[in-house]
């Protein structure tokens, strides 16, 4: 159980550090959070776990392609804000362009590696 908590203590340390960061500084924080700190964590935590590297390598070219779909966000969401849709609708907006692009990235996959 402390090794959970430890998990989600340091998870969500991360997020705090980055939102705080991005109040004095946009930049910096797009630094922080643009860093795969997440997915180099998870690696961490898997290896941890099974010692299986295979695991580790399928979870990482898993990310990268994945990584694609997700960009749609980054490029909607200053969009929609521009066009005066509000924060709350344009992130809504955003992740629904976002989460569209899954899965069609995750069809994708599923036919190009089964086809």
């Amino acid at each position: 159980m402390a090794y959970y908590l430890l998990k989600v203590c340091l998870s969500a340390l991360l997020i705090v550090i980055v939102s705080e960061t991005a109040k004095s500084s946009s930049m910096l924080g797009a630094v922080l959070a643009s860093l795969p700190v997440i997915s180099i964590i998870a690696f961490i935590w898997l290896y941890l776990e099974t010692h299986d590297l295979s695991k580790i390598a399928a979870l990482s070219v898993d990310i990268f392609w994945l990584v694609i779909p997700s960009l749609t966000l980054f490029l909607l969401l200053p969009l929609f804000i521009r066009w005066g849709f509000g924060f709350w609708l344009s992130l809504g907006a955003s992740m629904a362009g976002a989460t569209v692009c899954y899965g069609v990235m995750v069809l994708g996959l599923r036919y190009f590696q089964t086809g």
